[in-house]
């Protein structure tokens, strides 16, 4: 396995590790009677969590956010670029995303209708991946999907901070716009993206 893709893959590791800073261990689980012996521990994780957890989750995503662009760079730098690494590329790029807003959605960050919009367009692009995969087709990530890429990255980091370093300077909702905007472009990068690839959808035999 070549350095890029096992960036890629340490991308996809580093999902679980920012979850357990972005969201609590549950009730149900700090009161479950066998696992009373760590209570105390697990309040302690808990109070953590609410008070410092975002912003360890921030930096986490940040970093692993960071890598998109550093794998890509070195595959096409060095010749590495797969077959392998156009097809987990983006598939790490979704896990990331997906997982963050799920976060923020629970913290009430977010709104349910922005996180669905963004996953469903995750969802449908990677279902025309699995149709060209099967068609003996690799899809590799677009301009506009990347540019799509950046700034959810973007707001995501920003919701993560409690939408520091605005919050320095205004009280505007910064975060929420950023959000907004990456829905708007999230949107057109969709269309974009099976605009470019409807014949493959036409050879499936759609």
């Amino acid at each position: 396995m070549n350095l890029p893709n096992k960036i890629t893959i340490s991308r996809i590791f580093l999902v679980p590790l920012f979850m357990i800073f972005v969201i609590p261990i549950p009730d149900a689980t700090v009161n479950f009677q066998l696992l009373s012996f760590m209570k105390d521990e697990m309040l302690a994780f808990n109070n953590f969590i609410n008070n410092y957890g975002s912003y360890v989750a921030a930096v986490l995503f940040i970093l692993a956010a960071s890598t998109d662009g550093v794998d890509g760079y070195i595959a096409r730098k060095h010749k590495l670029v797969t077959a392998f690494g156009k097809f987990l590329d983006p598939i790490a790029d979704k896990l990331l995303i997906t997982a963050a807003l799920i976060a923020l959605v629970q913290q009430q960050v977010v709104t349910g209708w922005a996180a669905m919009i963004i996953i469903s367009r995750e969802l449908l692009v990677t279902g025309l991946r699995l149709v060209a995969a099967g068609e003996g087709q690799v899809i590799a990530a677009n301009k506009s999907g990347k540019i799509k890429m950046v700034f959810q990255a973007i707001a995501v980091s920003v919701s993560l901070l409690k939408n520091w370093p605005f919050s320095i300077f205004t009280d505007v909702p910064v975060d929420s716009y950023l959000m907004f905007i990456a829905v708007i472009i999230t949107i057109y990068s969709g269309i974009d993206f099976f605009a470019k690839n409807l014949k493959i959808l036409k050879s499936g035999g759609m």
